[in-house]
């Protein structure tokens, strides 16, 4: 059983850069065939990808995020780290990390995390 959990700040003030992790257990980051991914909701909308980590390292962001998108991992943790800078009240949201097998497809998710962007 493959469990994921998000931690980071609750609140970050706007211009700074938001950054949360996700500890994975039951299963390594670096197993073949599966992709990390970080997706959020903002409050009264639909789901938002942002962006994975491959089981190799590899990296694939969303267009409308990716100039402040970055999604990091230490295997020695098994975990991944997303960062995004410059952040506006726009990006306040519940942040999820989840398991990605390809498709539309997602096995596996932390319970998400709020997220708000206020001074």
């Amino acid at each position: 059983q493959v469990r994921m959990q998000e931690s980071g700040p609750g609140l970050v003030k706007p211009s700074q850069t938001l950054s949360l992790t996700c500890t994975v257990s039951g299963g390594s980051i670096t197993t073949d065939y599966y992709y990390w991914s970080w997706i959020r909701q903002p409050p009264g909308k639909g789901l938002e990808w942002i962006g994975y980590i491959g089981y190799s390292g590899s990296t694939y962001y969303s267009p409308t995020l990716e100039s402040r998108t970055s999604i990091s991992r230490d295997t020695s943790k098994n975990q991944f780290t997303l960062q995004l800078s410059s952040v506006t009240p726009e990006d306040t949201a519940v942040y999820y990390c989840a398991r990605f097998l390809g498709g539309t497809q997602y096995d596996y998710w932390g319970q998400g995390t709020q997220v708000t962007v206020s001074s």
